[in-house]
């Protein structure tokens, strides 16, 4: 075997960069480990500016031949590129529960059948995606989705793979190509989308991965004159420095930030739901930016709500997320474990009180949390934790509700319980957020628009908002009294 292949729960993995077409290695590594066990995984290529450079470049020259690709055969490989997913769904779930901890059961279930109808799903809009005619008596005005160039495009490590499609997907479709700079604690499914692609067909140069650590090539990426768009998801902080490094040359940004969105419970929704919606915000260890961390409950049913709540949450399984009874899987690197307990810790000397958790478990697990007795102005109300630790205070009407539901600096999302649909209505349309669920959670359909408002991010993506971003868009005003008579 190759000295840059690693196999990962039996599936071989390139831990080089993907660039042009080509395998490239760099110098140095950096070593990605699982945070099941805490053992190392790979040693993954650790790029530099000089690759970043070369990335951008392969996907400059290859940009010309892609936007004038006709939309039907755009489409059809986006849709080869998706049928490569499925082919190899069994590889990326292993491989990505084995990276980044998630439950392998939601990976074969929901999340790469999901990537896969991120490729389809933009392979069919694009195709549907109509060039809008506004005619007056004297002129027309002809409006249409223009390539915009090179794609930076840098994604998390919490969902590593559907993330990164909910942005390579629109990117490629609306002919744009595209450099990807996966997270560095989740590398590897990333580079199985390199495969992938390149088996599906896609021109060398077209969809570029290149991993790195820490800032040492997204800063090569963002400052880059030559890169046209830039799409980040991950923390506040990091997107002020992309930002900044993006601004001498105005290079468009679409940045879906942190969130520390609330749940309101109000007394006359139907506990059991809302207990069971309060619950699932311990998906991925609380590792989602959307989660509900924040539940906000009626007084009068506060009690009530709790007790549902306690018995649901003590009956979830903490273990290795391979196994199809585990619940809860780990947290993804000690450093963010670290940083949850440190949450905890604070919260705790600070008067708040562990209705169940508030501890570490063994190895990178953190026990599920609920903390009450937490001041509306205290961090661990205020600040984006990014584990499973949730707080509850209560409200006595929609006013204070929504007070307290709006009291931060992000708005992401929002989830409302209630049983009345005049209230829901009220309620929502009050909520700052880029999402409001009403009884449910993590719906995401992508026609519809997403991003977050506040500091929770800039812009939105999805439908044909995608397009807006990704496209330059263009309005042709023709006078028709200009014709000659014999055209």
């Amino acid at each position: 075997m190759s000295a840059h292949l690693t196999t990962v729960a039996g599936v071989p993995v390139d831990t080089r960069h993907w660039i042009g077409g080509e395998r490239v290695a760099s110098a140095a590594t950096f070593t990605d480990t699982s945070p099941i066990d805490g053992a190392p995984l790979a040693e993954i290529s650790r790029g530099t500016p000089a690759e970043a450079a070369a990335a951008v470049a392969a996907a400059r020259a290859a940009f010309p031949g892609w936007a004038a690709t006709p939309r039907a055969e755009r489409a059809r490989l986006l849709r080869a590129v998706a049928d490569g997913v499925d082919r190899r769904l069994e590889d990326l779930s292993l491989v990505e529960t084995t990276d980044n901890g998630a439950l392998l059961r939601s990976h074969r279930r929901g999340v790469m059948p999901r990537v896969a109808h991120n490729f389809r799903f933009f392979a069919d809009r694009l195709e549907e995606l109509e060039h809008e005619d506004f005619t007056t008596r004297d002129h027309t005005n002809h409006v249409t989705w223009d390539p915009a160039g090179p794609c930076v495009l840098i994604t998390p490590w919490n969902a590593p793979l559907m993330l990164a499609t909910w942005k390579v997907a629109p990117a490629l479709a609306a002919g744009n190509t595209v450099v990807l700079k996966p997270a560095e604690w989740s590398p590897l499914t990333a580079s199985l989308l390199a495969d992938i692609a390149a088996e599906a067909g896609l021109p060398p140069g077209v969809l570029n991965v290149l991993q790195g650590y820490g800032s040492e090539v997204g800063d090569a990426l963002t400052s880059h004159p030559d890169v046209r768009r830039i799409s980040f998801t991950g923390s506040v902080p990091t997107a002020r420095h992309i930002a900044a490094s993006a601004a001498p040359h105005l290079t468009p940004l679409s940045l879906e930030l942190g969130g520390k969105s609330p749940l309101l419970v109000f007394a006359d929704a139907d506990l059991d739901l809302a207990a069971d919606l309060a619950v699932e915000q311990y998906d991925n260890a609380g590792q989602v930016c959307l989660a509900a961390t924040r539940i906000l409950v009626e007084e009068s049913v506060a009690e009530e709500f709790t007790r549902r709540f306690v018995d649901r949450a003590s009956r979830l399984r903490q273990g290795d997320p391979r196994d199809e009874a585990t619940d809860i899987g780990p947290n993804i690197h000690p450093r963010q474990l670290d940083k949850i307990d440190g949450f905890v810790r604070r919260a705790l000397a600070d008067g708040a009180r562990a209705v169940i958790g508030g501890h570490r478990g063994e190895g990178q697990y953190y026990a599920p949390t609920l903390l009450t007795d937490v001041r509306q102005d205290s961090e661990i109300v205020q600040e984006e934790v990014f584990g499973p630790v949730l707080t509850l205070q209560t409200f006595t009407g929609e006013d204070e509700a929504v007070r307290l539901a709006n009291d931060t600096r992000f708005g992401l999302a929002a989830t409302l319980a209630t049983g009345d649909p005049s209230r829901a209505a009220r309620v929502s349309a009050r909520l700052v957020a880029g999402t409001v669920w009403v009884n449910c959670f993590f719906v995401r359909d992508l026609r519809a628009p997403f991003g977050g408002s506040r500091d929770s991010g800039v812009g939105r993506e999805g439908g044909n908002w995608s397009f807006d971003f990704y496209c330059d868009v263009k309005n042709t005003v023709t006078a028709p009294k200009g014709w000659n008579d014999h055209g």
